[in-house]
């Protein structure tokens, strides 16, 4: 090797060619408003996928050259990033959506919260039947009690008019649960409820990034709410803010169908209670008290003064542990990775949106055979346009286009759904269905019938897991993409559902 040349001119010849490549072999990733279909060589339509283009490939060889590879400088300022664009005081990264769901409830059971709030073996997560389990599972994961309510199948999201039913004196202490397919849930009366009753929120935000929720500007300020998140102006009516940033806590994920992709990943927001940060981070980082990032030592100046548990005075502190925690980071090649990503949430999400559009407008003639989502708040669909009501009001970053097969009609959504599959068209169930119907809750029944309650006859969940299904509406998606499902859905309905 000759030692003569200039490493720098080689990392850029690396990157330059890195560029060159991914153009030449990943051009059906890029987004659809690109020039480049998104197509998969059969044909097939997924109902979501990586969208990326050059920039992203080359982040990740970049960081891959630098050989940190655990988190770091890029994962610090992807958190920096992601926080400013929210709006919240701090976001933590870490390695899936999942942990971050599983971190946000846990951080609330520390002794280093308020006794008063603090959640303990026992206590109730007030949460809703329909959705996915990892909403759910860190609710039993830590001991707890989920309250299951029902869902309204034409949001997808919780029964609010339930919430009181649920709510148990002295047992109730946090509520949890999802923005369903990026529908932004009832954040006014939820809100109004957990403020009642002092009790956390935690937002699943991890279908809905970019999705907004706004609130009459007198409410919002009655409920301690003074500003829009930056950039989203005001209208001087009404109070807008992303989802994510309402509640005590929210996640994010990270996957390849979500919003932005990092591979796998995730992301704790602590919205702005501060203190929340270093619980959240212990967790994540092994349960340690020391908060000096990977490669850092003695930020807090008396690395060998602590004095803490029954250990020897001095015992160096980034060893002593305040938790039983987990490694639940990310590597800082995919937080490089998710910077160019963000940068392009704006359009990913307004292509998300448009395809939601098109398809709702393409399958208003089957509104006699199918039903259709609508936003939260909104009373209807006309002309291609949601109609509202004076108040609150919703504005979803669609995780997906959810159909409802009529009752009563020979069709019903499995059929539908093997028909779209057989037509390489992605589809998907409303995940879970009726949580409380999935074979692990019925065992938990018979093993401890005190482990979950429920509220109701959970009609909503169940009407949602017979005959809900979702297409894609992802930004890979072409146009033809778009009009083949369209075309499928139709013939389905037209020869199945009479």
């Amino acid at each position: 090797m000759n030692q003569k040349q200039d490493p720098i001119k080689i990392r850029q010849e690396i990157l330059r060619l890195t560029r060159e490549y991914s153009y030449l072999t990943h051009g059906r990733h890029r987004p659809a408003q690109g020039g480049i279909h998104n197509r998969s060589p059969d044909d097939s339509v997924p109902y979501a996928g990586r969208v990326f283009c050059e920039e992203e490939v080359e982040a990740a060889v970049a960081s891959s050259l630098d050989f940190w590879l655990t988190l770091g400088l890029e994962g610090e300022t992807f958190e920096q990033e992601l926080a400013g664009f929210l709006g919240v005081k701090h976001v933590l990264l870490v390695n899936s959506g999942s942990s971050a769901n599983l971190l946000a409830l846990t951080a609330l059971t520390s002794p280093k919260i308020p006794e008063r709030k603090r959640l303990r073996h026992g206590d109730e997560v007030i949460t809703c039947a329909a959705g996915f389990p990892t909403t759910v599972a860190p609710i039993l994961q830590n001991g707890l009690v989920p309250v299951f309510i029902d869902n309204d199948p034409v949001t997808g999201n919780a029964r609010i008019d339930q919430l009181e039913l649920a709510y148990s004196p002295e047992k109730t202490k946090a509520v949890m649960m999802a923005h369903t397919l990026g529908n932004p849930f009832d954040l006014g009366a939820i809100l109004r409820f957990c403020r009642k009753h002092d009790l956390w929120l935690i937002e699943d935000n991890c279908d809905a990034l970019g999705a907004t929720y706004s609130l009459p500007l007198h409410e919002a300020n009655a409920l301690g709410f003074m500003q829009n998140s930056p950039k989203i102006p005001s209208d001087g009516k009404l109070l807008t803010r992303y989802t994510g940033t309402w509640g005590d806590l929210s996640t994010q994920s990270f996957y390849p169908p979500h919003h932005i992709t990092m591979g796998e990943g995730g992301a704790v927001n602590i919205v702005s209670h501060s203190p929340l940060k270093k619980i959240v981070e212990s967790f994540r980082d092994w349960g340690r008290d020391c908060w000096c990032a990977s490669g850092r030592d003695n930020t807090c100046g008396k690395r060998f003064g602590w004095a803490l548990g029954e250990l020897p005075e001095g015992y160096d502190h980034k060893y002593i542990y305040s938790h039983l925690g987990y490694n639940l980071k990310p590597l800082d090649l995919q937080a490089a990775i998710g910077r160019v990503q963000l940068r392009r949430l704006p359009a990913f999400v307004q292509s998300r949106k448009d395809n939601w559009n098109y398809l709702r407008t393409a399958l208003e003639s089957l509104s006699n055979k199918m039903e259709f989502s609508l936003p939260t708040h909104a009373i209807g669909w006309e002309d291609g346009q949601y109609l509202w009501a004076e108040g609150p009001r919703s504005d979803p970053s669609w995780f997906g286009f959810m159909v409802r097969t009529c009752k009563g009609k020979t069709g019903n959504a499995r059929g539908l759904a093997r028909y779209l599959d057989e037509a390489g068209i992605g589809n998907r169930m409303l995940f879970g269905g009726n949580l409380t119907k999935q074979p692990v809750f019925r065992q938990l029944i018979r093993d401890r019938p005190e482990s979950f309650r429920v509220v109701g006859s959970l009609e909503g969940a169940d009407k949602l897991m017979e005959e809900a299904l979702f297409v894609g509406v992802y930004p890979g998606l072409s146009q033809d993409n778009l009009e083949k499902m369209t075309r499928m859905i139709q013939q389905y309905a037209n020869l199945s559902m009479r």
